[in-house]
């Protein structure tokens, strides 16, 4: 009897790679994450190199052959990826320099020029506001700053779309990561000339659009070798991680509502029709004809992360002697410090700030710090803030009106039971947490969507998700949590005015 195939699903998200291989009723049988560098070269700048993506998936792929899966069975992949990210090429598809990743703060002056002239045709045209984050103004950086490079620019990908490249020789990318630009007109659900020029470049040097279920190719020779897939295997478009994300979390109709702990941390409600609002971002759905907005925070897991890297080294020690990961270790640190961490408040804008704010000024804080804190105090306090700091943009999507019915809590952080603990008496909200969840699962079923193993994209995932656990709120904890939260603000607002003079 033949083995069952297998369905791989490859998310590129903003720290590193995961692979997931799941069988056709979602059964997860491996799956491999690899972590990248990212480039912080001058204050608020951030970039990757687009050949570490394709060297991680390799790694993570050869680390799931390892652990006893089969290359040969996989009958389908599919990418996913950060957006807003663009891989600049020259004609022979050569990387003409490192990328500018989402998080990237520098084009603060190319958005005031924007918003001051082009704002309502940019929002009208495109959904969004211009902030730092987008395409848009990273290039009309590259126009000011470095023009040699962008006038050798014959090709633009992203980031999933480049490894792909890479894997199948062919250049297209779809339709909600092509809405990551700004340069993309969402009525007509095609490239904007106009937009495009505004940003240094013509509309000629962009890829063909396709949808995420549609299969863009199949794998080449020369990279059957570097990954173990199979020559010929069809690879499918795939999508952007948030959309990924919240299809694979299960948020597949109106009013569900995604809380994300990961590397970012995003608020993101489902809806049936498309609500452009200045403080959200917009995107449509995996599923066709549904939307969903975005309020979003820069630093969510990456301040966990930053807080191991800088400050953790012990922890980091200790966890290699005893076969746990360092983050379970600074879990267990969190757990002896009380409520409201014995007076530590952080504010995690490591990287300026998106919703509510978008001020690419502010910078993380601690606050309350006295001589009795201890190192966990501190990591309670980061669990805390990034939740404050989700709460922050969860009052955008109530500001805006659209309903919430049901909350999905996904991504790395979730995992612990303190943070989604803290997520649920923070919000004052009970939620459930999908199984697997993550964008490498969504993707996954993207990918047996396309070559047909399921009739369509909202079946796929009724079929295959489960619930790891749900929570509740705690009435008393989450009293405590809404007069923390005043105090929180109060800090952002007295600490705001500091950012914005050392930042001229």
């Amino acid at each position: 009897m033949a083995e069952e195939p297998l369905l791989l699903g490859i998310d590129f998200g903003t720290g590193g790679c995961k692979v997931t291989a799941v069988t056709p009723d979602g059964t997860t049988v491996g799956e491999a994450s690899v972590e990248y560098p990212t480039f912080y070269e001058h204050p608020g700048w951030s970039e990757q190199n687009p050949e570490d993506w394709y060297n991680a998936m390799c790694q993570a792929l050869k680390l799931i052959r390892e652990k006893g899966v089969d290359l040969k069975r996989i009958a389908a992949l599919s990418f996913d990826g950060s957006t807003h990210n663009a891989v600049l090429l020259d004609g022979n598809m050569n990387v003409l320099r490192r990328t500018i990743m989402w998080t990237d703060q520098r084009s603060t002056k190319e958005c005031s020029f924007l918003k001051e002239n082009y704002a309502d045709k940019i929002f009208s045209t495109a959904y969004q506001m211009p902030t730092p984050t987008w395409t848009l103004p990273q290039l009309r950086w590259l126009a000011e700053n470095e023009p040699e490079i962008l006038t050798q620019v014959r090709h633009i990908l992203f980031v999933k779309d480049y490894v792909r490249y890479l894997v199948t020789g062919v250049a297209v990318t779809d339709y909600i990561e092509a809405q990551g630009t700004l340069f993309f007109d969402m009525k007509k659900m095609a490239w904007s000339a106009e937009l495009a020029e505004l940003a240094g470049i013509t509309a000629d040097v962009l890829p063909e659009l396709i949808k995420p279920t549609d299969i863009a190719g199949r794998v080449t020779a020369e990279a059957a070798e570097k990954t173990g897939i199979p020559e010929g295997t069809p690879v499918v478009c795939g999508t952007s991680d948030s959309a990924a994300e919240d299809y694979g979390a299960g948020a597949i109709t109106p009013g569900d509502c995604i809380i994300k702990l990961a590397t970012a941390g995003n608020v993101n409600v489902m809806t049936a029709e498309a609500h452009p609002d200045p403080g959200m971002l917009t995107y449509s759905h995996v599923i066709p004809g549904m939307w969903y907005s975005v309020a979003a925070t820069n630093a969510a897991a990456l301040c966990q992360r930053w807080f191991r890297d800088a400050l953790c080294q012990s922890e980091i020690a200790e966890g290699e002697k005893l076969g746990k990961k360092a983050f379970v270790l600074m879990g267990e640190l969190a757990e002896k410090s009380p409520l409201g961490a014995n007076g530590v408040m952080f504010h995690p804008y490591l990287q300026g700030e998106r919703s509510p704010y978008w001020d690419p000024k502010l910078r993380a804080s601690f606050t309350g710090v006295s001589i009795a804190s201890n190192k966990g105090d501190f990591i309670r306090a980061i669990f805390e803030g990034v939740a404050f700091s989700l709460l922050d943009c969860f009052g955008q999507i109530r500001n805006a009106g659209l309903p919430v019915k049901q909350i999905f809590l996904i991504g790395g952080g979730a995992r612990s039971r303190l943070w989604s603990e803290i997520i649920s008496n923070v919000f004052n909200l009970s939620g459930s947490i999908p199984t697997p969840a993550d964008a490498s699962f969504g993707t996954a079923l993207i990918a047996g969507t396309g070559i047909g193993f399921f009739p369509d994209s909202a079946t796929a995932v009724k079929q295959c998700l489960k619930v790891e656990r749900t929570f509740a709120p705690d009435p008393a904890a989450a009293g405590k949590y809404r007069e923390l939260f005043d105090v929180y603000r109060e800090i952002h607002d007295a600490l705001a005015p500091i950012y914005a003079k050392k930042g001229k």
